[in-house]
């Protein structure tokens, strides 16, 4: 068994080079860097850049070993209030709120208690 990173290949085309998965998920990851060029880095390994971008779509799917494309994380603040504060109410009602969500063009306000699982639904349709 051969376990170098390349081997050539014996048909046609002697400059074919087999990488290891592990080879392909270091160049893939090269590219996700902030400013990088896939032509770039394609040119710097010798790979053509169709190949990187079809390396990327496996590594997002998670099928070149390891876990997945790392996911985003928004930006989040929280601010303070900017009405005075309600006087406050009898522990037999539940605590009124506000919660304010920006996600690009997307503004939502969420008074009084939330439902969990509306907040939930709302969140999701705007992933879409």
């Amino acid at each position: 068994m051969d376990t170098s990173s390349e081997r050539t290949v014996p048909s046609g085309t002697p400059n074919r080079r087999h990488r290891s998965v592990a080879e392909k998920r270091r160049i893939v990851e090269e590219t996700l860097a902030e400013g990088a060029s896939v032509a770039r880095v394609a040119r710097a390994h010798g790979v053509n850049a169709n190949q990187v971008f079809q390396w990327r779509r496996l590594y997002g799917a998670g099928r070149l070993g390891g876990s997945p494309a790392a996911v985003k994380l928004l930006p989040v603040t929280v601010e303070a209030p900017t009405a005075t504060p309600a006087p406050q109410q009898p522990a037999s009602e539940p605590v009124a709120g506000a919660i304010h969500i920006k996600l690009g063009h997307a503004q939502i306000r969420i008074e009084g208690s939330a439902d969990p699982a509306l907040v939930r639904t709302v969140l999701e349709s705007l992933r879409r």
